[in-house]
């Protein structure tokens, strides 16, 4: 692919915050995609370019510059290669001097774009590249140990080969009510999500209806940062048993929640409705509701840097429901082999804001494999119109999809776009 131009424009995003969009052009095609932006978002994550006031003007500036001047004029055989050369012309660690933000849409963008090369769909394009294997077998080096030796490589290899990703659908993780610092903490925890099993249409007939039933019965309430509703009440257990009538009424769900823990930790302790937890009682706390609710999922249960917390909660849960990293594994290969050997959770959220290029976050999906883990690909409380995600948990095969609730029409389109993916595999 020769590189006509590369343009990059603020957009808002459902927030009404600055973000960056891309426009790739070769020949007569051209592609567009823009970037999300997180607000509880991890220590650990690749760095989103902002300047003081809050826009993102100098992100703006290094795609249209530095971006552009390298990649506008030359020909590229593969989106692997235009990756590798945005991380070496960032040349940090954590992509501080472009910006993850500035990265990621051209990212996305050369993604988009070599999918319509090949004339393909985007889902089945990152399939291909997902399966390649290339991006993993190359080694990431472990975040706290040395590169492995020739003979662990050898053994990656072997279980990368035996548990890459199979395009499919994903279940669906929908947001129905929101809180945390996505709703003001009217509740104590970030999301409260009810699992809906089957195929994409099947999904979400049950998604529509139940979700409706629950707008009923809440009355009237005002909706969170990602689609939900964000009602308040006065115990921890409420809005746990209206998701449970919920799961009763319709098959093959259950509830997942986002504790987001780390919002939650001040001052040595867990701060829920005004009380105070230590580690300890927080896991007890969650062996209480996963005895008296349905609940399928745990994302975040502890503070980012509190490994081990983790790795007890998973040593006494993990074989009943799934404990999920995301701040604590922030979509980092290395993170994530670090967290497998401590055996610190059983899934792993797939952001790729969190890591800056697609290319990363495939490594991420395939080391996550490789550790026998289920992926759950997810959106950003800050979303824009740009449907990428939804290619991209089915393109690698993940268990799971977080695109917010139904009250915007930025998660509504993630989830029509999951609807065509199932009509497109079906003409394939």
């Amino acid at each position: 692919m020769y590189i006509d131009t590369l343009v990059a424009r603020t957009i808002p995003d459902t927030r009404g915050r600055p973000t960056v969009e891309a426009t790739l052009a070769s020949g007569a095609h051209s592609v567009t995609a823009s970037v999300p932006s997180g607000k509880s978002t991890g220590s650990h994550e690749a760095f989103e370019l902002r300047d003081a006031d809050g826009s993102v003007a100098t992100a703006i500036a290094n795609v249209n510059g530095e971006s552009a001047s390298a990649l506008v004029g030359r020909d590229f055989t593969s989106a692997d290669e235009i990756d590798k050369l945005l991380i070496e012309l960032d040349g940090t660690t954590n992509k501080s001097r472009l910006g993850a933000n500035a990265i990621l849409s051209v990212s996305i963008a050369a993604q988009r774009f070599f999918a319509l090369a090949k004339g393909v769909p985007l889902w089945k394009a990152i399939a291909e590249r997902a399966n390649d294997g290339k991006g993993f077998l190359e080694s990431v080096p472990s975040a706290a140990t040395p590169a492995p030796a020739f003979r662990h490589v050898r053994a990656e290899r072997n279980a990368l080969e035996k548990s890459l990703p199979v395009a499919s659908a994903p279940r669906l993780f929908l947001n129905f009510m929101n809180g945390g610092v996505h709703a003001d903490f009217k509740l104590p925890f970030q999301e409260y999500i009810l699992v809906i099993e089957g195929k994409t249409s099947d999904a979400m007939m049950i998604a529509r209806e139940a979700f409706a039933k629950l707008g009923e019965r809440l009355g009237s309430v005002p909706m969170g940062d990602e689609g939900g509703y964000a009602p308040t009440f006065d115990t921890l257990e409420q809005p746990f048993e209206l998701l449970a009538e919920l799961v009763k009424e319709f098959p093959h769900t259950s509830i997942a929640i986002d504790a987001a823990a780390s919002e939650l930790f001040h001052d040595d302790a867990y701060q829920l409705l005004g009380k105070s937890y230590s580690a300890d009682e927080l896991s007890a706390l969650y062996r209480e509701l996963v005895e008296r609710f349905p609940i399928h999922s745990i994302e975040d249960p502890f503070a980012e840097d509190a490994p081990d917390d983790f790795a007890k909660l998973t040593a006494e849960l993990g074989k009943r429901i799934l404990i999920i990293g995301d701040d604590l594994t922030v979509t980092n290969p290395a993170r994530i082999k670090d967290a497998a050997v401590r055996k610190e959770i059983n899934a792993v959220l797939i952001k790729p804001n969190q890591i800056g290029t697609v290319r990363e976050a495939i490594q991420a999906v395939q080391a996550t494999c490789a550790a026998g883990w289920q992926t759950i690909a997810s959106h950003r409380s800050g979303e824009t119109a740009d449907t990428f995600i939804a290619d991209f948990a089915y393109g690698i095969g993940a268990y799971g999809i977080k695109a917010g609730g139904l009250g915007q029409k930025e998660r509504v389109e993630k989830y029509n776009r999951l609807l065509a993916i199932e009509q497109e595999v079906k003409t394939m």
